[in-house]
């Protein structure tokens, strides 16, 4: 058990504590203006030991900036360039200007509530999110580290992200997108495989098979900064995803006069940059084709790939060959992405259900009436 003691300061009667640590190396803490507020300090203490939860007032004092740094770094060598730079920018831009000078140990719940409400009032949903996840993440080090006994981040109220409906183009209007493009081979390669835009860009001629009319995704072209860098597919998997017969003849003329390791789309040694959304070149065949059509809705890039898994769905596609086409990491991950693509299957489910009892002449074993 530790003990109590007074002792004299300028400002009158001090108190402090003594006890040993877990590790049994004897401690002191200073400055209570109560003997009660020292022995509530001390019971604490002690409870805090039993459970196995005990945190040294000095590790306490580690600052956010000094176990941030340190996270960074190890978050640096395991994530993707792409990844890693937004938790970077959040750090520097949010984290670090509010926190990082605070001790670990004095960070209030109601503190960090207050930030977010704050973010949340001039920064998108996503931006706030991830600010948030940056702090609490640094948080959990501490805790795990014994520098704080819990992490006061958590059970924090979030913004809501804001479901953006996607846009899934007809047939008809992937054509006239692509008839309206510079690059209408592309727009139609990610309209009917599905591929990302950095694993269409990053494709070489020598992933392309087209005895089998199947293009090997081995690797992922992503803009990080102002520089576009090559990593693995999002899964860190490779597929191989099959493409319609009628482009073949279009592959076929890209691929002529390449080496087998020079991009299939493009030209030159670096990859396909990602378009600019309001001045680029998939921006002005959006343009076109809206200026051709009213009703033909603003598109990205990436909703060509929403666009594959609609066009697959209503050809008869299963759910499984979607998966496996779009790389999701599993099929419910898919469902879930693209359940409303899958309504209509529900429509047949009394039909079919109707047709095979009918054709299997089960005898009626209801009454008319009811019972």
């Amino acid at each position: 058990m530790g003990s109590v003691h007074s002792y004299e300061t300028k400002a009158g009667k001090r108190y402090y504590i003594s006890y040993r640590r877990p590790d049994h190396k004897q401690t002191k803490e200073r400055g209570f203006t109560t003997k009660r507020a020292a022995q509530q300090r001390l019971a604490e203490v002690e409870v805090s030991k039993g459970r196995g939860e005990y945190v040294d007032p000095a590790d306490a004092r580690a600052t956010i900036r000094t176990l941030g740094k340190d996270w960074l770094a190890s978050r640096e060598h395991v994530l993707k360039p792409s990844s890693y730079r937004p938790l970077d920018s959040a750090w520097r831009i949010h984290v670090e200007p509010k926190w990082g000078s605070r001790n670990v140990g004095g960070i209030r719940h109601g503190e960090v509530q207050a930030w977010v409400s704050g973010l949340a009032q001039s920064h998108s949903a996503t931006t706030v999110t991830r600010a948030y996840g940056v702090l609490a993440a640094i948080l959990d080090v501490a805790v795990r580290e014994r520098r704080v006994a819990k992490n006061v981040s958590r059970d924090v109220a979030l913004p809501r992200k804001g479901v953006k409906p996607r846009v899934y183009l007809s047939h008809q209007q992937v054509q006239q997108l692509a008839d309206t493009s510079r690059m209408p081979t592309l727009v139609l390669f990610l309209a009917y495989t599905g591929l990302r835009w950095g694993e269409a860009t990053a494709l070489l001629v020598r992933h392309v098979d087209r005895n089998r009319r199947r293009v090997s995704v081995e690797q992922n072209a992503v803009m990080v900064g102002a520089k576009v860098e090559l990593g693995t597919p999002k899964t860190h998997e490779a597929r191989a995803v099959p493409y319609p017969a009628f482009l073949d003849g279009a592959l076929h003329d890209l691929m002529k006069g390449k080496k087998a390791d020079a991009y299939l789309f493009g030209a030159g040694g670096a990859a396909l940059r990602l378009p600019n959304s309001k001045d680029g070149w998939f921006a002005a065949a959006v343009n076109r084709a809206r200026a051709a059509d009213e009703s033909f809705p603003r598109v990205t890039p990436h909703d060509l790939r929403h666009t594959a898994a609609s066009l697959a769905i209503s050809a008869g596609a299963n759910v499984k060959a979607v998966q496996r086409m779009l790389g999701h990491a599993s099929a419910a991950m898919t469902l879930d992405t693209y359940a409303d693509l899958f309504d209509d299957d529900l429509d047949g489910v009394a039909a079919a259900l109707d047709q095979a009892r009918t054709a299997a002449t089960v005898p009626k074993v209801f009454p008319h009436g009811d019972s």
